[in-house]
């Protein structure tokens, strides 16, 4: 008999956005594919679940995908997880769930937690339509992403770090315009979360201003009129 992947999102953030499904799956599964250990230890200790954790992280995935494959082949339930919201979603997940697919094991994917869309939602732009960017190439091959999106229409999504943020703000003006309406959200559903609104240089100026500048962002720009 065939084993499964479970894909389960994690909170990304309050450890009370994890859901009661969430928590019933990682502790039925066989083994826990974490991206890191250390850090989904602490999720697992606060929810009591004792199921054995595997790094699984992408420094070693094309390593130990097949091994992976093969274990579910012969009956083996795993459940990946990241250390923050859904796997696969700026994080490592698609090559172990195609190696799975490509093989007839059967694949599940629990809705739960990631960033971007509370950020859309709560940006005010328009949501009906969107492309989810991710982070931005840091050196090759950023200026051509920039340029191909300059005659988007939708509503566009990243992600950015802290020491990036000022520079990608900066490359924004420069290719979409400094009056371009833009939403920058913070620390989504941790204790100082914040969300920012304005035009380019309107939250660029402000983040100027900031002493220093932490944690996770998520950028939504308005699309091209």
């Amino acid at each position: 008999m065939l084993g499964k992947l479970y894909v389960v999102p994690t909170p990304i953030g309050n450890l009370k956005d994890m859901t009661f499904r969430a928590v019933e799956v990682l502790k039925d599964v066989d083994l826990i594919l974490s991206e890191d250990t250390r850090t989904s230890g602490k999720l697992l200790k606060h929810f009591e679940i004792e199921t054995p954790q595997r790094s699984y992280h992408k420094f070693n995935e094309h390593k130990i995908v097949a091994d992976l494959v093969s274990k579910m082949a012969q009956g083996s339930r795993f459940a990946l997880i990241s250390d923050a919201g859904t796997p696969a979603i700026s994080d490592p997940g698609y090559l172990i769930v195609h190696k799975a697919i490509e093989q007839g094991i059967p694949v599940e994917t629990l809705p739960g937690a990631t960033a971007f869309v509370p950020a859309l939602v709560n940006s005010g732009l328009p949501a009906e339509r969107f492309v989810f960017e991710g982070f931005l190439p840091v050196k090759k091959g950023r200026q051509t992403r920039l340029k191909s999106l300059q005659d988007e229409t939708r509503t566009m999504i990243f992600y950015e770090s802290p020491h990036k943020l000022l520079k990608t703000l900066r490359d924004f003006e420069n290719y979409f315009g400094a009056d371009r309406p833009v939403s920058v959200s913070r620390e989504i559903s941790k204790l100082y979360e914040e969300t920012l609104r304005g035009t380019l240089r309107e939250v660029r100026r402000i983040f100027e201003e900031k002493p220093a500048i932490k944690g996770e962002f998520v950028i939504v720009l308005k699309g091209k009129a």
